[in-house]
């Protein structure tokens, strides 16, 4: 039975001086497994056309494998939260990193498409929802008082632009090499990383010896920690949750956030493109772009959160990724020119940016849950880019293009807009504060 201290326990730990404050290297070990985690992340959009041409398999059965695995990238994570409160982050982090060395690895071994749903779907999506965003939440949660935003915006980048720069290497060596050994590069990248965030990574600010980064403390009490079975917590997390209308207007858009990245974007850009014409090389080093504007918008959005009202962020964010959408079908072509680089900078900025903004409601709503419930609406960010990524390859199959694909996915945005504004933070003093402009 899960029980909860009815006591604040106050940090006894000595307020020891850094010259870097110890919570700086714990986000840089958190960093570095998500970049890490992301390889296989961006591989199916690389790997789909050399799959397709081997092996002969449609894109709507590759595109099914891919929906497994976002699937179970979201399903994991509010377990994976009450997995890190109960075995602590370092053994989470490294049996998630060793699942997808072990799923990328594996899969050069594939004959036929079932292995595709084993290893895409269940090992690496199961390894990578293990970490994801739930890791980048915890962290900012237990190490930050202040730059609480800007530190998840940085991870949330980081892990995002990951999948996104890994594309160009992995894109070419499945064109020009094989695709068997861009797997195999990618499961090298997730095992290097296991070493530094066993040495790097640890549970709470107690464990080094201070206070979390912009703790007062003379005022500072550190906050009750949770005991008892991870899924119960992270159940009753939910059965909290769904009580409250926030919660699903949370959950409604960022679904809709999932299928206009990962789902549509992050899988079937490079496809689309390839159908206009344009070399995969070309179009990975395009979703590269993606990735490094991603961590701009992103780290920006980290900033804004930290000073604006998140509702007015994230509507923003979504129409702007509405338009970029409407407007995708005439920018394909065989070639690069300005309109699509345009779009690609704009996309890029958009990528994740409504992470912080989406996590910072969670903990103004759901408190000390905060992060488990941020788990849940990232498991339905991911339902929604597994449907939206099986959907687009259906609409490919059926109609022998995308277009309708990404005119879905603009009308999704603007839904996502709407709902975004429907949430509520309450009434209590943090939320009212936290709402108000920064001076």
């Amino acid at each position: 039975m899960t029980t909860r201290s009815t006591e604040p326990v106050r940090d006894s730990a000595p307020a020891a001086r850094h010259r870097i404050h110890p919570a700086w290297w714990i986000a840089v070990a958190a960093l570095l497994a998500l970049f890490g985690a992301a390889g296989f992340r961006a591989a199916p959009g690389a790997l789909m056309v050399p799959l397709h041409s081997e092996f002969g398999w449609s894109m709507s059965v590759i595109s099914l494998a891919v929906s497994v695995n976002l699937i179970l990238y979201g399903l994991v994570s509010p377990f994976a939260a009450a997995l890190m409160d109960r075995f602590g982050l370092r053994r989470v982090v490294s049996i998630a990193l060793l699942l997808v060395a072990i799923g990328a690895a594996g899969s050069v071994l594939m004959t036929a498409s079932w292995q595709l749903l084993v290893f895409w779907g269940v090992l690496i999506g199961g390894g990578t929802g293990s970490m994801a965003m739930v890791l980048a939440a915890t962290i900012s949660q237990r190490w930050f008082i202040k730059k609480r935003g800007l530190v998840m915006g940085v991870l949330s980048a980081g892990q995002a632009a990951g999948q996104l720069m890994l594309l160009p290497p992995v894109a070419a060596l499945a064109e020009n090499v094989g695709w068997r050994q861009a797997s195999l590069l990618i499961a090298a990248v997730a095992l290097a990383v296991i070493p530094l965030a066993v040495w790097l990574l640890r549970d709470y600010p107690e464990d080094r010896g201070v206070l979390p980064y912009g703790a007062d403390p003379a005022s500072y009490v550190a906050p009750p920690r949770a005991t008892g079975g991870a899924m119960q917590r992270a159940f009753a997390g939910l059965a909290f949750a769904v009580k409250h209308r926030s919660f699903w207007a949370l959950a409604i858009a960022f679904a809709v956030c999932g299928a206009t990245t990962n789902g549509l974007v992050g899988v079937h850009f490079i496809p689309s493109a390839h159908d206009h014409g344009m070399p995969q090389a070309v179009a990975a080093s395009l979703l590269a772009v993606v990735g490094v504007f991603d961590i701009v918008g992103t780290i920006f959005s980290g900033w804004l959160t930290d000073r604006f009202d998140p509702r007015w962020l994230l509507a923003f964010y979504y129409v702007f990724r509405g338009v970029g959408l409407m407007a995708l079908p005439w920018l394909l072509s065989d070639s690069v020119h300005v309109s699509m680089v345009i779009f690609i900078v704009v996309y890029g900025l958009d990528w994740v940016a409504t992470v912080p903004p989406t996590a910072a409601l969670c903990q103004m709503i759901f408190g000390d849950r905060g992060t488990i419930v941020f788990g849940w609406v990232f498991a339905a960010h991911q339902l929604g880019a597994a449907a939206a990524a099986l959907g687009a390859g259906v609409i490919r199959d059926v109609f022998g293009e995308y277009t309708y694909a990404w005119w879905g996915g603009a009308a999704l945005c603007i839904i996502a807009a709407a709902t975004s504004m429907m949430v509520k933070p309450g009434k209590s003093r943090e939320s009212r504060l936290a709402l108000q402009p920064a001076a």
